[in-house]
């Protein structure tokens, strides 16, 4: 079994949450989440939490049991405290400008990118090259940072294009003529 399937997700008493069958739904300050888990493992709920446990002992079903866990977990740390990714926009003429519900990217292309924000999920933009990505989904969350990272991936010879803040790009050395 797994170990981290073991322990109970603590709920705090401003987070709501109510069980049918393997649908979850969780209500807290930041928002609401809903998830539907495959019928291979039975979520309960009692004092000390929200506990996990595989019906049976297939392969499918133990996997699922350590991941229905920490997907829930992460549903209840988002709906208290949120998440959110940073990006850096590194580029001559390279900046990012939020145009209500549509983010504006001008990244080197004859082109801007508008990348419409989906729903539930907040975008800021500081001195038009930080954007910051925050919402209660740490899933969207973090496919909407890939997403706009993917526009214009880091190149490794100077260094151009949107990169996470903790991200460290290796540079090359170029071509030397001999």
């Amino acid at each position: 079994m797994s170990r981290i399937g073991k322990l109970p997700v603590p709920v705090p008493e401003k987070v709501k949450v109510s069980i049918e069958k393997t649908t979850i739904s969780v209500e807290g300050p930041k928002g609401k989440l809903s998830r539907t888990f495959p019928p291979v493992v039975k979520i309960e709920s009692d004092d000390e939490g929200i506990k996990v446990s595989p019906v049976d002992t297939s392969r499918f079903a133990r996997a699922m049991h350590g991941t229905a866990r920490s997907i829930i977990n992460g549903m209840v740390i988002g709906v208290t405290e949120g998440f959110s990714r940073e990006l850096e926009i590194h580029g001559v003429g390279f900046r990012a400008a939020l145009k209500g519900q549509v983010l504006d990217l001008a990244l080197g292309y004859s082109h801007p990118i508008a990348y419409p924000i989906p729903e539930g999920i907040k975008v800021t933009v500081t001195d038009q090259t930080k954007v910051k990505v925050e919402g209660c989904d740490k899933q969207l969350v973090g496919k909407v940072a890939a997403e706009i990272r993917a526009f214009y991936p880091p190149e490794p010879y100077k260094g151009k294009g949107v990169r996470y803040t903790d991200e460290r790009v290796r540079r090359k050395e170029g071509k030397t003529v001999a």
